[in-house]
């Protein structure tokens, strides 16, 4: 075999060589494409799971807030539907308490006027007086522990809303539409008027 002859196939062992490392370093550069990309794939889907995860805890939280504010809100309502039957319970009570206490008075108004009457009797007789002040004192006294007003008239302003005019008479020395003269007490409870006073008006 000549010179050339032996370098010719030595050049072509050497090809063959390089080939087959080409070769074999592409497999290997596959096969690690392959990993990474196997890697690549868990990691992104243990990212997306993480995230999954906290979009499904975020929405929990959510959903037990607007819960918690639903249930909020209906014990809201129903703490302010009680508090107003409450009230109106407590008013309606109040209210049968006064028309009880009105009825009651007006049975008892003709025992007080009867004593007005005989205060305003004269009399020499001193006990007796003292007597019939000691009711009449007895009967106030009762009246405005329960509530019971009498309405003012003697020297004041007329008015329709509390007074009932019987009678008018010029007076040059009363101021106008004063009342001179209170014929019958009028009394109230609270707003509600239970006798309008009888009265003369001036001028």
């Amino acid at each position: 075999m000549s010179t050339d002859e032996k370098r010719e196939e030595t050049a072509a062992q050497a090809e063959e060589e390089i080939k087959e490392e080409n070769v074999g370093t592409v497999d290997e550069i596959i096969e690690e494409v392959k990993e990474e990309t196997a890697e690549d794939k868990k990691e992104e889907k243990k990212r997306f799971g993480r995230k999954d995860k906290k979009a499904e805890e975020k929405e929990k939280e959510e959903k037990h807030a607007q819960e918690m504010a639903e249930a909020n809100d209906r014990y809201l309502r129903l703490a302010a539907e009680y508090d107003n039957f409450r009230r109106r319970t407590q008013k309606e009570k109040d209210n049968r308490y006064n028309d009880g206490k009105t009825d009651t008075l007006i049975k008892f108004l003709p025992v007080y006027d009867n004593l007005a009457r005989a205060l305003g009797t004269p009399t020499e007789d001193e006990a007796y007086r003292k007597g019939v002040e000691m009711i009449m004192t007895a009967f106030t006294d009762t009246m405005t522990k329960l509530g019971i007003e009498k309405i003012e008239s003697l020297g004041q302003t007329f008015d329709p809303t509390v007074h009932n005019a019987v009678m008018h008479v010029d007076d040059e020395t009363k101021g106008e539409n004063e009342i001179v003269e209170v014929f019958q007490e009028g009394f109230k409870i609270g707003e509600k008027i239970v006798r309008f006073a009888m009265v003369k008006v001036a001028n």
